[in-house]
């Protein structure tokens, strides 16, 4: 690189006033998005509006379940995740501060004492033997930011650190959704394991009845060994959820921020799924794009993007320093602050950059195709949430005409099983029919159990697609300096 210092005060400091406060590349402007009024799949009211809006913030507290509201209170207080993402933030703040600090004079402070001794034998220069040499320094550089090249630079930190603050929010509000799928799936898979166990109850009182048949010589042996296999099959369900459950545990217990077995003992006891709330929340797109953080993490990416577009700028731009240098010398510490004992030196410095191969014009291309590309990610990021708010409102809808339909299914297979029942008994039916209202009884109570999981997870789906979970959490650190996790 080829520099030309100018030291002729009288030339510059003109040219220095005349181009300060010019900040050169894009101001960042927040894209113009042609949202649609309502969502396709269900238009929400502006009843139901703000309702919803109330209803996300906590929404978890609508399953109406203690033991979930205190998981999700210990996950937001233990998450590992979300002490990282903190360290994070608190990185990306002191970057601004550092970013700022570019633009500020750097002063810099340094003493020395030195004793020595000439020769007095030299007749040039002449010796003055013993002598001491006190000097004490301040030096101080100040790099003028005329084309706002240290401006954008911490314009873009600051855009970074809402970055990072909405991707922590954004990282809370998929734990609260994991967080309560886990939790779902663990309830039902104890809610699926007492169905077994009653199935199994079941199977247990058929091969009873048909080994008695048997022993008096009505029944058949066939029919001893298909109630049999039927009770065994169903006992072959019962270790797997079981193991559903552990398994469940264990990733609470993570979630958390927790050793695995830590819930085992605690979870184990079993409770009901959730009741999903009486309404389902809606909202319209625009408060859904002003609710997910992860929206709002795309676009100040994209800000931040934006900025670095100036300073890709700025750096072909010639650049202007002031170095200041004050060093008080003498032979005696008494006189050392004295008048006479001052020397300085003061200047007006610029580089201009003549010849780089096109590094930094390459440099321009690339910031202003990185920000092009976080914009693209932007307009990708709004068109995943609305996307993820039709795809859940549909599966509500859909899932919760499944679980009526169900609900009838099951009342009639226990119906049928039951007058089959009695049927046989009395001779009237053969024990094929029991046999086959016993299993449909059995497959209707699995498909309403994973269809009450499939509402739940629907519901937990839409709030999060919704954005909600992370308004009415406090997650800033109080204390940007303090750095030592819990």
């Amino acid at each position: 690189m080829l520099t030309m210092p100018v030291r002729t005060a009288t030339l510059a400091l003109p040219l220095a006033a005349l181009l300060a406060g010019c900040t050169v590349g894009p101001n960042f402007e927040k894209p113009k998005l042609d949202l649609p009024a309502k969502f396709t799949e269900k238009a929400a009211t502006p009843t139901e509006i703000a309702l919803s809006d109330a209803q996300i913030k906590r929404w978890w507290t609508d399953f109406d379940d203690p033991t979930l509201d205190r998981l999700v209170d210990e996950a937001i207080a233990g998450n590992l995740d979300l002490k990282v993402a903190r360290q994070r933030l608190i990185a990306a703040r002191a970057q601004k501060v550092e970013a700022a600090a570019g633009g500020l004079p750097m002063v810099d402070f340094g003493a020395s004492y030195t004793r020595a001794r000439s020769s007095t034998n030299l007749t040039w220069p002449p010796g003055i033997g013993n002598y001491h040499y006190f000097q004490v320094g301040f030096d101080a550089s100040w790099e003028l930011d005329i084309f706002g090249e240290n401006r954008r630079a911490t314009e873009a930190a600051g855009y970074n650190v809402d970055a990072t603050l909405a991707g922590r929010r954004a990282l809370l509000v998929s734990l609260l959704s994991e967080l309560a799928t886990d939790y779902a799936t663990l309830r039902s898979a104890q809610d699926e394991l007492s169905i077994a166990e009653s199935n199994v109850k079941t199977a247990q009182e058929v091969l009873s009845y048909t080994q008695q048949l048997e022993t008096q010589g009505i029944g058949t042996t066939v029919e001893m060994l298909q109630a049999r296999s039927q009770l065994e099959q169903t006992q072959s369900t019962l270790p797997h959820l079981r193991a559903d459950v552990a398994v469940m545990a264990h990733a609470i217990a993570v979630l958390l921020g927790r050793y695995p077995g830590d819930l085992e003992a605690m979870l184990k006891v079993p409770q009901p799924l959730m009741v999903t709330p009486a309404t389902a929340p809606n909202s319209v797109p625009s408060t859904v794009i002003a609710n997910r953080p992860d929206v709002h993490e795309a676009l100040m990416q994209y800000a931040a993007a934006n900025a670095q577009i100036g300073v890709a700028i700025a750096a072909e731009l010639p650049h202007f320093a002031i170095p200041l240098t004050i060093t008080p010398q003498s032979s005696a510490l008494s006189t050392l602050f004295e008048g006479a004992s001052m020397t300085f030196t003061a200047a007006l410095e610029g580089t201009q950059h003549l010849y780089a191969g096109g590094k930094l014009n390459a440099k321009i291309r690339e910031a202003r195709a990185i920000a092009e590309e976080a914009r693209l990610n932007y307009k990708s990021a709004v068109l995943a949430a609305l996307q993820q708010v039709e795809d859940a409102l549909v599966r509500v809808a859909t899932e919760r005409q499944t679980n009526a339909s169900l609900v009838s299914a099951l009342a009639d297979a226990e119906k049928a099983l039951s007058q089959s029942t009695e049927l046989y008994h009395a001779g009237l039916t053969d024990f094929l029919t029991v046999l086959t209202n016993e299993r449909t009884v059995f497959a209707s109570r699995d498909e309403l159990a994973q269809s009450n999981l499939a509402l739940v997870t629907d519901y937990i789906s839409l709030y999060k697609a919704l954005g909600g979970g992370w308004q009415q959490v406090v997650l800033d650190p109080p204390d940007e300096t303090a750095v030592k996790t819990q």
